[in-house]
């Protein structure tokens, strides 16, 4: 059974930063390429990044682009999400995800993702 548990968020002050972290179990973690999303009340869930298989490959959304970084430990079967310069509207359920068994190329798509995790909220404000 795959299992993925997201840990690192909560309350932070705009401008600051979060490390969120998502453990994954029940699966082939380096034959898969993981994602994180992220969902706020009242907006459509939002790709934040993906990154492949082997790290060698990441892709942004456009919100995080230059202020994520999204990176993983083949060896610890994590992934890292590590956010910078927090805005208030970075407030959000962030989610992690993995990708089947295979996925070599990370996807932009909610759709690319064959497992979740439960989610971790973060909320930013002054």
């Amino acid at each position: 059974q795959v299992q993925l548990l997201e840990s690192g968020g909560g309350l932070v002050q705009i401008g600051g930063s979060l490390r969120l972290s998502c453990a994954a179990t029940g699966l082939t973690f380096s034959g898969s390429s993981m994602g994180w999303f992220r969902w706020a009340p009242g907006k459509e869930r939002e790709f934040v990044g993906a990154i492949s298989n082997s790290g060698s490959l990441r892709y942004y959304g456009d919100s995080g682009n230059g202020r994520f970084t999204i990176s993983r430990d083949n060896a610890k079967n994590t992934v890292y999400l590590q956010m910078s310069s927090l805005k208030s509207e970075d407030t959000a359920v962030y989610y992690c995800a993995a990708g089947p068994s295979g996925s070599i190329v990370p996807s932009k798509s909610a759709s690319g993702y064959a497992y979740w995790g439960q989610g971790t909220q973060v909320t930013v404000s002054s």
